[in-house]
């Protein structure tokens, strides 16, 4: 049987350049409009029982090359459980992965897709609930709604958003969770939560990158988490109606969730630099850290980002943006493309299920914060 190699579905990426044997040689498209490229997904078929050689010959110009040491591929031969590939390496500018399918058809992957579609199933679930408000705060450039759900009645306003990177979908897998953690009925931290909250949440700000199979762009090639300082409408429509409601609505605590290509480890990053930066905004975030810390396993504070300087935050990006724009506690979480290496998981990596859990530690990590957030907030009123 002739192998085939396709990737024209939602959120597929890969181009083939030869096929000789048994080895594959392939690319990686850029995101339209842009440079910028690492996100692969893709289906191998007719190749049940032959040891197969696939390799990504334009590895070394991807966004960010120290992504694929210690790499390990996503496999699925039913896009459900997804398992990483021992053999993937990484040398002169080739990603390699070699393996031998046990079926007609599997799919490879950078990390396991979240797809529109499943992200369209989540919104359906979700929005059908009890107490949940459905809003779509605007069009994409390719038409799609900017979905976002609403949760509670409290007073304290909080913003969790994600997938402005659309080749980070560990962040949508992180929002699923978080999702089943707010509108859990019989959860008593919930409970207390939407009582005391109300949380605007988008699962995915970008949907035209996510569909398109890009790895860090919308649909004109526009970093959305670079434009939070003056979005336009004409080119990044996603942050330009997600600030203006924001700006409606207040923030009072805020979550970007983000995956990170080559730190192997789960970490916040924080608004230090910001020109109002102040003891008690930053104290918070700190202690944010610490409670997550505390609560999971696989968060933790030593490894990071550079902090930055006194008066030297970048405003373009969301998290020092609301820090600055509304006084917010605002935080960015990463989560690993590899694993945390700190608690490896030698079959699955960092997985989809872990992203959830740890969106659990989060939701406890911030109901724990309630105190110190509501008096921070009835200081200021």
């Amino acid at each position: 049987m002739v192998m085939i190699i396709s990737s024209a579905f939602d959120a597929g990426n890969i181009r083939l350049i030869s096929m000789s044997g048994d080895t594959i040689e392939l690319e990686i498209e850029k995101d339209h409009k842009s440079d910028f490229y690492q996100w692969f997904y893709f289906r191998l078929a007719g190749a049940q029982g032959r040891e197969v050689t696939l390799k990504i010959t334009n590895a070394g110009g991807a966004a960010y090359v120290d992504g694929w040491p210690d790499y390990r591929a996503c496999m699925s031969v039913d896009r459900d459980e997804w398992v990483r590939v021992d053999a993937t390496s990484y040398e002169d500018g080739v990603l390699t992965i070699n393996l031998v399918p046990e079926t007609d058809n599997i799919w490879l992957a950078y990390y396991v897709p979240y797809s529109m579609e499943r992200h369209h199933d989540l919104v359906a679930t979700v929005s059908a609930l009890p107490g949940v408000e459905y809003q779509s705060l605007g069009k994409s450039l390719d038409g799609q709604d900017i979905d976002c759900l609403t949760i509670g009645e409290g007073d304290l306003t909080c913003w969790l958003y994600a997938r402005q990177h659309p080749g980070e979908s560990m962040a949508e897998w992180w929002m699923e969770g978080a999702l089943e953690k707010l509108t859990d009925p019989d959860d008593p931290v919930s409970r207390s939560l939407r009582q005391r909250c109300t949380f605007h949440v988008i699962p995915n700000m970008n949907p035209d990158g996510s569909r398109r199979g890009h790895l860090r762009t919308n649909a004109t090639g526009v970093n959305l988490n670079r434009v939070w300082h003056d979005p336009a409408e004409a080119t990044e429509p996603e942050v330009f109606h997600v600030r203006n409601t924001m700006d409606d609505t207040g923030v009072d605590f805020a979550m970007d969730v983000h995956g990170d290509e080559a730190i192997p480890a789960n970490f916040l990053a924080g608004f230090e630099g910001i020109p109002s930066w102040n003891e008690e905004q930053g104290g918070l975030f700190d202690k944010f850290g610490v409670i997550l810390e505390g609560l999971s396993p696989d968060f933790q504070r030593e490894k990071g980002y550079e902090v930055a300087k006194p008066g030297e935050a970048n405003l373009s990006m969301s998290t020092t943006q609301l820090a600055e724009r509304y006084g917010a506690v605002s935080m960015t979480l990463e989560m690993p493309f590899k694993d945390n290496f700190d608690l490896p998981d030698p079959i699955y990596g960092w997985s989809t299920e872990r992203c959830k859990y740890l969106a659990y530690s989060c939701m406890d990590a911030l109901h724990a914060m309630l105190p110190d957030l509501e008096a921070r907030k009835a200081k200021k009123a």
